[in-house]
């Protein structure tokens, strides 16, 4: 595999691990859609990590998976909940405008 498909794959099982992990630690009871559902929802937040690339180009790939972590061990409700701000923060400058 080129180097881009290996590192995609590396974030991937990244997230996936973590949100396994996350799961393991919940207190709910542990059923196979919460054990997907969370799997997925950490491989994906762990992926947003290429968007760094966008702005850094040649960041080193351990970077990358540093980044691709942090973003898995905050979770997708951080996430979104820092998004929801940012674009109320921009919604509200435009309405000023």
């Amino acid at each position: 595999m080129p180097n881009g498909e290996t590192t995609l794959f590396k974030l991937i099982v990244i997230g996936a691990v973590i949100g396994l992990g996350k799961v393991l630690l919940d207190e709910q009871k542990l059923t196979w859609r919460l054990l997907i559902g969370r799997i997925l929802l950490g491989s994906a937040v762990s992926m947003m990590a290429g968007l760094a690339l966008i702005h850094f180009p040649d960041l080193e790939e351990i970077s990358l998976i540093g980044i691709a972590s942090a973003l898995g061990i905050l979770g997708h409700t951080v996430i979104e909940t820092l998004l929801r701000r940012y674009l109320q923060t921009k919604t509200k400058e435009a309405d000023k405008s």
